[in-house]
């Protein structure tokens, strides 16, 4: 998991960052047949009509028809529990099939156990890479190529204040400190 970042390095607007992530959805969509991407829907359930920053409608499995709500958080700091609270009661309200919540920072704990508990995916952009945090397609333990040259161990402290931020500090490569105290 990515800290949650003080400056943001993206230098675009908000209503860009809703673009940007709209746009990876339609590049992530390849095998999918009728595939519907649209940036600022409104959308109409039995207790309300809702904005949607992305909303995507595809069909798979031979016809079924899917709908994911995606929202989009530009923000300074961690996104908090009560926003993905909020895409869930709008997933449960309209009968979408998933919600998905993207930032170009990081979320707080009570955010990812939320989202966790209810499947919630919540994807960090971080440098133009694409970090699932919750829900994950791909395996997060993938092995870096060898070229990387990276060292078998490094020491990292996570930490979280009592505003439930999570924070990350690099304390640099221990690999032959661990490996004495293994004893490989």
């Amino acid at each position: 998991m990515f800290p949650p970042m003080a400056e943001p390095n993206l230098e675009i607007s908000a209503t860009e960052f809703e673009w940007l992530v709209r746009d990876w959805i339609l590049k992530q969509g390849g095998e999918l047949t009728s595939l519907e991407v649209t940036h600022d829907a409104k959308v109409e359930a039995y207790d309300s009509t809702y904005q949607i920053d992305v909303l995507a409608k595809f069909q798979a499995f031979g016809g079924a028809e899917f709908t994911v709500l995606i929202e989009c958080k530009k923000y300074r700091n961690a996104v908090e529990r009560e926003l993905v609270q909020v895409l869930h009661d709008k997933v449960r309200s309209i009968g979408a099939h998933k919600g998905m919540l993207f930032t170009t920072t990081g979320f707080q704990s009570g955010a990812i156990k939320y989202a966790k508990t209810h499947g919630i995916a919540l994807v960090s952009i971080i440098d133009g890479a694409a970090t699932y945090q919750t829900r994950s397609a791909l395996s997060v333990a993938a092995k870096p190529p060898a070229w990387l040259n990276l060292p078998k161990f490094a020491l990292f402290h996570v930490g979280e204040n009592d505003a439930g931020n999570i924070s990350m500090k690099y304390l640099g490569r221990a690999g032959t400190e661990i490996n004495e105290m293994l004893g490989d």
